[in-house]
C-alpha cells in the first residue's frame, strides 16, 4: 500500500491520506487488480482494505488523521463485508470510526442505487465519511451524487489539469461549487500538480487538495509533504 496526503491548505496541515494499492514496483491499481481473477476481485479489495487500515494504525501521527480507501462497489456482498470487517481491523489499529472515508470508485457499477444509499446512511450512523470520486469524469453523474448524498466529492484530475488558463474548468468548477456547498457536501480536489492549479481552485472557494504538487504517493510510509 503506498499513502498521499489530502492538505487542508486553510488549516496548512493534512487532513488525511488515502492508501492506494501499487505493486512491489510501483505498479498502478489497475494494473494489480487485472492479474487478479474475477470471483477473487472482492477477496483481494477487502484484503487491501485491511492492509491499508492496519499500516495507518501504526503510522500515523493522531486521532485526527482520516484514512480514506477504495472498495469495488459491483460486486454486491462488498459493501456490507467492507463495513463490519473495516471496523474490525480499525478497532484493532486503533483507529476510530470517523477516521475512516470509504470512497466510491468509477472502476465499478452500481447495480442498486438505492441500496448502495442505504449502506451510505448506515456508514454515516457509525462515523464513516463516504466520499464519490471522479466526479466530472462521466462516470458519477448527477443521478448517483442525488442518490447517494456523500460527504465529499472529490473533483476528477481532468477538470483540475490546467484550470488556471482554462475558464471552461474554471466556469464548471465553479457549478461544482455552488452545487456542492447547497448539498451541504465538501470537496477535494485531486490530480493538483501545479501551483497556479492550486491558486486557481483556491481562489474558487476549495480548501482540500490531493496530488503532486503536495506529494507523490510513498509506498509503506507517510511522505513529506508540502501544505502550502
Amino acid at each position: 500500500m503506498a499513502f498521499q496526503p489530502i492538505v487542508d491548505v486553510s488549516r496548512e496541515h493534512v487532513w488525511g491520506y488515502e492508501a492506494l494499492v501499487r505493486g512491489e514496483n510501483g505498479e498502478s491499481a489497475a494494473s494489480i487488480f487485472a492479474q487478479v481473477e474475477e470471483p477473487r476481485k472482492h477477496h483481494f479489495d477487502q484484503a487491501c482494505r485491511q492492509r491499508a487500515i492496519e499500516m495507518a494504525g501504526r503510522l500515523f501521527p493522531d486521532e485526527r488523521t482520516r484514512l480514506s480507501v477504495n472498495f469495488l462497489p459491483d460486486h454486491e456482498q462488498v459493501p456490507k463485508a467492507a463495513m463490519r470487517a473495516s471496523l474490525d481491523a480499525a478497532s484493532r489499529a486503533g483507529l476510530r470510526p470517523n477516521q475512516l472515508m470509504f470512497e466510491f470508485t468509477e472502476t465499478g457499477h452500481f447495480g442498486d442505487l438505492g441500496g448502495t444509499a442505504n449502506l451510505v446512511e448506515k456508514y454515516r450512523d457509525l462515523g464513516l465519511l463516504t466520499a464519490l470520486d471522479d466526479f466530472g469524469s462521466g462516470y458519477s453523474g448527477l443521478l448517483r451524487l442525488a442518490g447517494l448524498q456523500p460527504d465529499f466529492l472529490k473533483i476528477d484530475m481532468g477538470l483540475v489539469r490546467n484550470i488556471s488558463a482554462d475558464k471552461r474548468r474554471q466556469a464548471i468548477v465553479a457549478a461544482v461549487v455552488s452545487l456542492a456547498r447547497a448539498l451541504d457536501i465538501d470537496l477535494i480536489a485531486e490530480g493538483v500538480e501545479t501551483r497556479e492549479e492550486s491558486t486557481a481552485l483556491r481562489e474558487l472557494g476549495i480548501t482540500l487538495f490531493q496530488g503532486f504538487h503536495y506529494a507523490r504517493p510513498t509506498i509503506g510510509t507517510l511522505p513529506p509533504v508540502m501544505v502550502s
